[in-house]
């Protein structure tokens, strides 16, 4: 199937927030696919000469830095037919890295250690996108596995324009390095079209993204968004061809536990036809809680549970 293209540009990107009154960059039918194109960084984030500086990043800059702090998104993109109560199920169906370079970024107050790093340090990465790796500053070759740190859908229209750096209901900046080519993301839908967005690309990053930043660079993704009726989904949840995931996103991790806890027990009753009890008991004997990311105010714990033990899977 061929797939519609969105290139990231002043044009079809917003810096730094998600908003509900966005017009749309691009429509598309349901079930049709798209590819978007994104770049991450601000002027202080470009490399030295030698590396690909992709002309959209400069042109971006040139119209203008916000005042705060976020990520440059590329979207948002209608998806006809989508209503408030509906879920976008987004199939990732391609991730690949666009630049032969990516970005760390260490700074004073920010990171799950806040107080223990007080100066900024500023990190180039080379990327060998051909053979899949980053060069480490001290020699390691860090395998690529590169996903969107951000993927959401508008926020419901009251809360207006929101910071794209806590991820909500919404989605958003999940940092789920699960999230790669060949798994799927399912976000309830506020607004009529449904408004998707994506970003924040990384190359590589571990559970908890402990520093505030993994290795930032820009991407180009092939979605396939699909608008499901009648579902009763209320909360991201996505699948791998593996796993089963449910999400929780608080600034307590206790609770972001709870909260992907709960969406667990309820997503095996469903599929597997058992009871909440015996749902619960194998949550404790074969479902992973992860820390997804501890660093966007909003922190975010997943939970994982195998597909094949419930059976045949069904629509969320």
């Amino acid at each position: 199937m061929s797939a519609k293209t969105l290139s990231a540009s002043p044009q079809t990107c917003h810096w730094g927030y998600f908003d509900s009154a966005l017009p749309p960059a691009l429509t598309i039918s349901s079930g049709e696919e798209v590819v978007m194109r994104s770049v991450s960084g601000t002027p202080m984030n470009l490399p030295p000469e030698g590396f690909h500086i992709p002309p959209e990043l400069l042109d971006i800059h040139a119209a203008g830095v916000p005042a705060v702090p976020g990520h440059i998104l590329t979207g948002p993109v209608a998806v006809e037919g989508a209503k408030p109560g509906d879920v976008l199920q987004v199939d990732i169906l391609d991730v690949s890295v666009r630049q032969d370079w990516g970005y760390n970024y260490i700074g004073p107050l920010k990171g799950t250690l806040p107080q223990d790093f007080p100066d900024l340090h500023h990190t180039i990465i080379p990327l060998d996108i051909e053979r899949g790796i980053a060069q480490m500053p001290w020699g390691l070759e860090l395998p690529l596995a590169p996903f969107f740190g951000v993927m959401g859908v508008a926020p419901p229209p009251a809360w207006g324009r929101i910071s794209t750096i806590e991820p909500r209901m919404h989605g958003g900046n999940i940092d789920n390095k699960e999230l790669v080519a060949g798994t799927t993301l399912y976000l309830p839908v506020n607004v009529e079209g449904a408004l998707f967005s994506c970003g924040d690309g990384h190359g590589a990053q571990g559970d908890g993204e402990v520093c505030v930043t993994a290795i930032e660079t820009a991407l180009e993704g092939r979605f396939r968004l699909t608008v499901l009726k009648d579902s009763a989904l209320t909360y991201p949840q996505a699948e791998t061809p593996t796993h089963y995931i449910t999400m929780g996103m608080a600034p307590d991790l206790d609770v972001c536990v709870e909260m992907a806890l709960r969406d667990m027990i309820t997503l095996i009753t469903q599929r597997a036809g058992i009871s909440r009890e015996q749902a619960y008991m194998l949550c404790s004997l074969a479902g992973d809680l992860r820390i997804t990311q501890t660093v966007n105010r909003e922190k975010g714990v997943h939970m994982m549970i195998a597909k094949d033990l419930l059976g045949r899977p069904t629509t969320p």
